[in-house]
């Protein structure tokens, strides 16, 4: 009689592995939580955006599926609804603050919870240890840097080189955390552009993510050098509009004959000079964002026929009877107190009322100077991508510290890049390198 043995399958192969999607556009972040579920046995796999889930999804329905507070492409409140109602089955989670309806919890929701505090446990960890602190110490290198943070009532006195370090090692500078302390009982996503974690900065954050994936118009004040094109091309990534252009103009920066034909186009023989057709600025940025820059520099005569599109979404290209329909989102910035400007006529008030719906401040550096440290170090580390990394001593830094900046970041950003400049062949910024030259106000 033949015997016939029957197969013989270990543990692990009776045993289906768990999936699970990860989907954050911070790599650093994806990278921690899918070596955390790796260790837990999980089989992960990584998204950038919310293209990216649907893809995955689409190929192989995971277990489970952690969307992070926020993804460049799609909005967040859509899409977690779309993948409740696509995959019911599926446990759902987030690390924002949208909820997610009916979400199953699944049998192994707790390791799932587990893996996000140990991932989000990475970012904070710097802050937490000193909870006493109202200005978390920024880390450098990887560990906390020996830097006391600059508070608001000592912030005129000049700073003692004993307050820094010899040398900052600014070469292995670790990525600030999105995620940072506002006060002890709340926790604020800082946009990754925005290099700072003075609560001022925080605002201007939180108001970006505010507006973002509305269709608001948004007005942008600030002084000259403080980021507030920054905080445009932050609206837009963060807007359902990501895909579509960002169109920028400077309405200081050309002429007052020529603004009109920049921004609505204009035909062939409009004007002398017109040998061709041209679309202008607002056409081209068609299903996107339009920033106009300097807005409080153009001339009233100009304002009115902007104010006509912002109303109707209508524009007339100069030289052409017909009209043409543009959807865009405006958003506008300046460094005057526009409302200022509309008491005294040099601004239509109609105007501004409409393209200062909602407003954000971006500060001077001379409000959250305690940021000039994580500012010099992100300088230092984009200035090495194209040269050497050099490094900052305590003299220099204190030197910048000490500083009023008059041009704010932008200055900062200067002052660096001409004292790597004339540092030469040396590797360390000292304070003989730090110099102001002549400052605009």
């Amino acid at each position: 009689m033949q015997l016939v043995h029957a197969p013989v399958f270990s543990a692990a192969s009776r045993i289906r592995p768990r999936t699970a999607l990860v989907a954050s556009s911070d790599r650093s972040f994806r990278q921690r939580l899918s070596s955390i579920l790796t260790g837990l046995r999980w089989q992960v796999t990584e998204a950038e955006g919310g293209a990216e889930v649907w893809a995955h999804a689409e190929t192989t329905i995971p277990d489970a599926i952690i969307v992070d507070s926020w993804l460049p492409d799609l909005d967040m409140a859509e899409l977690l609804g779309d993948l409740r109602k696509a995959y019911p089955a599926v446990d759902l989670l987030t690390t924002g603050s949208f909820p997610v309806q009916d979400s199953p919890r699944g049998p192994y929701r707790q390791e799932l919870l587990y893996a996000l505090r140990r991932s989000q446990e990475t970012d904070t960890a710097a802050w937490n240890a000193a909870p006493a602190l109202e200005n978390p110490v920024p880390v450098l290198g990887g560990a906390p840097a020996a830097l006391d943070p600059i508070k608001a009532d000592n912030r005129t006195a000049s700073p003692t080189v004993e307050r820094f370090p010899a040398i900052l090692v600014l070469p292995a500078v670790a990525p600030i955390p999105i995620l940072v302390r506002r006060t002890d009982s709340q926790l604020v996503d800082r946009l990754p552009e925005l290099i700072g974690n003075a609560p001022c900065m925080l605002e201007v954050s939180r108001r970006i993510r505010l507006v973002a994936a509305r269709m608001t118009p948004v007005l942008i004040e600030g002084p000259t050098g403080s980021g507030k094109e920054l905080v445009a091309e932050g609206l837009h990534r963060l807007s359902p509009r990501s895909r579509k252009p960002f169109v920028a103009i400077n309405c200081a920066a050309i002429p007052e004959a020529l603004l009109e034909a920049e921004l609505f186009g204009h035909t062939r023989g409009a004007f002398t000079g017109a040998v061709h057709s041209r679309v202008g600025r607002i056409e081209s940025a068609d299903g996107g964002t339009l920033f106009l820059d300097e807005i409080g520099e153009m001339p009233l005569a100009l304002q009115s026929k902007l104010l006509r599109f912002v109303e109707c979404g209508e524009l007339q290209r100069v030289g052409e009877n017909d009209t043409v329909k543009v959807d865009v989102r405006i958003v506008a910035a300046t460094h005057q107190a526009l409302a200022d400007q509309t008491q005294s006529g040099a601004f239509r008030s109609d105007l501004y009322y409409r393209l200062a719906v909602f407003l954000i401040r971006t500060p001077s550096l001379a409000d959250h100077a305690e940021d000039i440290p994580v500012l010099v170090a992100h300088f230092m580390e984009k200035m090495g991508r194209q040269a050497p990394v050099k490094q900052i001593d305590a003299s220099a830094l204190a030197k910048l510290v000490a500083h009023s900046w008059p041009g704010n970041v932008r200055e900062l950003e200067h002052v660096l890049e001409r004292a790597s400049i004339l540092a030469g062949e040396e590797s360390v910024l000292s304070a003989q390198d730090i110099d102001f030259g002549i400052t605009v106000n």
